[in-house]
């Protein structure tokens, strides 16, 4: 009898492995087959950003052999350049993405659940990227990583920015899966600790830009508030812009709840270009009235150097323009607001270049009338560096794509 009933629990543990390994390879053959049943034209652009990626990569070990003071246009005086703000520019969109989800998939907002799969996915991704490019501005990485664990320095705002970062990196990545298992309970959990570790280091990297007393035109209160409130803007500018592309990658027509999803959030990224655009004019009120390096940055960034920059690509580009397409559309048309979208995108990656180098034009001692520091301080990228954002970027379009074929469009079980 004994005999028996062990050979019956053999015989089902070994249906149910059989049964186990049968659907994990037919899942593995039907995305292996949904990958491979892209266009040519899919294929070639996921080629293109491949190939980017890997110039890219080789543009940064090149970097690292002959030393970052040579291949970079960084300098002491201006030590943080273009790769810094894609930094900054990857990881905003990242959290911005995250909050974006969250409305749906944490705070149970409907309207936003059609876009929740995609979000997260994506925000993974940007944060990836955003850290991929600043492996390439940090002499030696993997040191800090190490000393990161073993030296904590609790009083450091960069300490404080990697350990937050990782651990929002890591509750995205868990809840995307969770997702992908349809354990939506657990996933709304891992999302509400990416929502909590996300805000909190995306509040603290705009700390370490407020805390700088020697800067004056980053220094002050507003900053961390300013990075969460951008933060919101670049994420729902980001899942409009993905989400249209994907529905064309995939040959597919968008549905009435996501035309929906895209209508709401186009509302929120109306509303919170409104809101950065009274940051940015109380921005250049106060720095009128302020100190004279701080006076100085403002006058170049509205009749100086970077006037194209800010009025051309911030303002009209970034704000103006598409919060008019937006409202003159009635937040109704799709098209319109991908090409809102687009010009956002653009505009925010000059707003984050505009931010980093600004702060750092007026020397240090150029209030005490030194020759040396009188002028204002220049800065251009360098190839190197060029191509290094570029690589960032073409790891957020190959994973991308990959990501439309092999979780089909990131469908929801609301969608």
């Amino acid at each position: 009898m004994a005999d028996e009933i062990r050979t019956s629990k053999i015989s089902a543990i070994g249906g149910l492995a059989r049964s186990f390994n049968s659907a994990l390879f037919s899942d593995i053959y039907s995305t292996l087959i949904g990958f491979l049943s892209g266009t040519r034209s899919f294929y070639i652009i996921l080629s293109l950003g491949v190939l980017t990626v890997f110039v890219a990569s080789i543009s940064g070990l090149d970097a690292m052999r002959i030393g970052y003071r040579h291949a970079y246009n960084i300098t002491r005086e201006i030590p943080w350049g273009i790769i810094i703000s894609t930094y900054i520019f990857f990881v905003v969109t990242s959290t911005g993405l995250c909050i974006v989800s969250s409305i749906g998939h944490v705070f149970g907002i409907k309207d936003f659940m059609p876009i929740v799969n995609r979000a997260v996915f994506l925000a993974v991704v940007t944060i990836f990227a955003g850290f991929s490019v600043i492996f390439f501005d940090i002499e030696n990485p993997f040191r800090m990583a190490i000393y990161n664990a073993l030296s904590p320095n609790l009083r450091s705002n960069l300490w404080w920015m990697g350990t937050l970062y990782g651990a929002y990196m890591f509750f995205m990545a868990i809840e995307f899966i969770l997702l992908l298992l349809k354990n939506h309970r657990f996933a709304t959990y891992a999302g509400l600790a990416g929502l909590i570790s996300g805000v909190a280091a995306h509040s603290n990297l705009g700390a370490i830009f407020g805390m700088l007393h020697s800067r004056e035109f980053w220094y002050g209160p507003y900053m961390p508030i300013y990075f969460i409130a951008s933060a919101v803007m670049s994420g729902g500018a980001a899942i409009i812009f993905f989400t249209w592309i994907g529905y064309k990658v995939n040959n597919e027509k968008m549905d009435a709840p996501m035309e929906r999803a895209i209508e709401v959030v186009s509302k929120l990224t109306a509303f919170m270009i409104a809101v950065i655009l009274f940051f940015t004019a109380w921005k250049v009120v106060t720095g009128l009235v302020g100190s004279p390096p701080k006076r100085e940055v403002i006058k170049a960034m509205l009749v100086g150097p970077y006037a194209a920059n800010f009025w051309g690509f911030e303002i009209i580009i970034g704000m103006i323009l598409p919060f008019a397409i937006l409202l003159g559309t009635g937040f109704r048309n799709v098209n319109m607001s991908f090409l809102a979208s687009v010009l956002m995108i653009i505009g925010i990656f000059f707003m984050r270049y505009d931010l980093v180098v600004e702060g750092q034009i007026v020397p240090v001692f150029h209030e005490l009338g030194v020759n040396e520091y009188r002028g204002l301080l220049h800065y251009l990228p360098s190839l190197h560096e060029i191509m290094i954002i570029t690589g960032g970027m073409g790891i957020v379009a190959s994973a991308f794509l990959i990501g439309e074929r092999v979780f089909n469009g990131h469908k929801s079980e609301g969608h």
